[in-house]
């Protein structure tokens, strides 16, 4: 049983990520609904056989209040791809702060980037304007539904039409 499973509340946002165990008991318990099941995994009983929970739904809404996601170095290169904002290198990465902190920028996702030891040596303490680079993207404060459907891309395929992602 190595597959996690999504909880959503009522509304349908995202609240938790669990394991199989957690949401066969919830089931049991009648506290969640199945809304989708990961089509060639089973789990088998000496007597009966269920069907694997992907995505599972709170039958009564929950009051979680946002936390928000997690600002640290793993989540930001995952934000960014893994890979430098200024040349797309993927080796020697580190943080930058795109408006130095000498200048007034501040520690937030929004002036956070991923950049390799080189372009953040030649940046330096200017801003991206006054050392002539230029950023691939902006930089974002991202949502638990961006990094859960990057999960799913690689791990669960099932729970991507309940994170509002389009797939290809």
């Amino acid at each position: 049983m190595e597959k996690r499973v999504l909880v959503l509340n009522l509304d349908h946002s995202p609240v938790a990520v669990v394991t199989v165990q957690k949401a066969m008991v919830l089931t049991f318990l009648e506290k969640v609904s199945c809304l989708s099941f990961y089509e060639s995994y089973t789990i088998r009983t000496v007597s009966r056989t269920f069907q694997y929970p992907a995505v599972i739904r709170l039958n009564e809404y929950k009051n979680i209040p946002f936390r928000g996601v997690l600002l640290n170095r793993n989540n930001l290169f995952k934000r960014d791809g893994g890979e430098c904002q200024y040349c797309g290198s993927r080796k020697n990465l580190t943080i930058d702060h795109v408006i130095p902190r000498s200048k007034g920028g501040k520690t937030n996702w929004t002036n956070l980037i991923t950049a390799c030891h080189r372009c953040n040596v030649v940046k330096g303490d200017k801003s991206p304007e006054q050392s002539g680079m230029i950023l691939r993207s902006k930089p974002f404060k991202p949502s638990l539904s961006f990094f859960l459907a990057e999960y799913a891309e690689r791990h669960a395929e099932e729970w991507l039409p309940f994170l509002g992602v389009k797939t290809v």
